[in-house]
């Protein structure tokens, strides 16, 4: 088996599969009329910072992706000595990295946006992920940029992941700030039994105190 070739070919049925999978969402979202680009409070939301970041991190990996694909003798030159079995870590990371992705964007349905910004008639979503997590999303687009560095083993596509990171210090604490404002109460239960980035369960003695925290808060009734 040409360890080298399949690996090459992994690196590029994983960008394809999250493309696809991207433009099939939006397309979903446009056939429903739903509006894909920011209005001007997403922008004011959002803030130049983040902004201009993501659009010089989409351009970068943009040529990256293209300079790749005219020339793929390139892709030799930044191969780094990596472990077979990290490499085969991040090919299984890849796979479940789109899966999570999908997941939740079919838990959001139609509340899922590309900006900092709520549909006209909104709702707390808290199922499917979203019961464990507050940003999947997020994690799996991170999870996946690494996994191309290790499938490929360059340092590249892991650059990419640094820089959704700094996206994510940036974004996270504006959208949870965003949802706080519209959901409230509602809204701070659900930051409580969740994780941000990672997933969380509750433990039978966590459980409990959030049974008598819930308890105390309706006067006992």
């Amino acid at each position: 088996m040409n360890t080298e070739g399949f690996f090459k070919t992994a690196f590029w049925a994983l960008m394809g599969l999250m493309i696809l999978m991207r433009v099939w969402f939006v397309s979903r979202l446009r056939t429903a009329g739903e509006r894909l680009l920011p209005d001007r409070t997403a922008l004011q939301r959002e803030g130049w910072r983040i902004v201009a970041i993501r659009g010089v991190g989409y351009v970068l990996f943009a040529v990256f992706i293209v300079l790749l694909s005219l020339h793929p003798i390139s892709l030799q030159r930044l191969v780094d000595p990596l472990p077979s079995w990290l490499r085969w870590a991040g090919f299984a990371m890849g796979l479940a990295s789109p899966g999570l992705w999908h997941w939740t964007h079919l838990a959001l349905g139609r509340f899922w946006s590309p900006q900092v910004q709520l549909r006209a008639v909104h709702r707390l979503v808290t199922s499917g992920p979203y019961s464990r997590m507050r940003h999947p999303v997020h994690m799996a687009i991170l999870a996946w940029a690494v996994s191309l560095g290790f499938v490929i083993a360059s340092c590249v596509p892991v650059l990419f992941a640094a820089w959704v990171v700094a996206i994510l210090v940036l974004r996270v604490p504006r959208e949870e700030r965003m949802m706080l404002e519209q959901f409230g109460d509602e809204c701070r239960d659900y930051m409580k039994r969740t994780g941000r980035s990672l997933p969380w369960w509750q433990t039978p003695r966590h459980a409990a105190i959030t049974a008598l925290g819930l308890l105390q808060d309706n006067g006992g009734n």
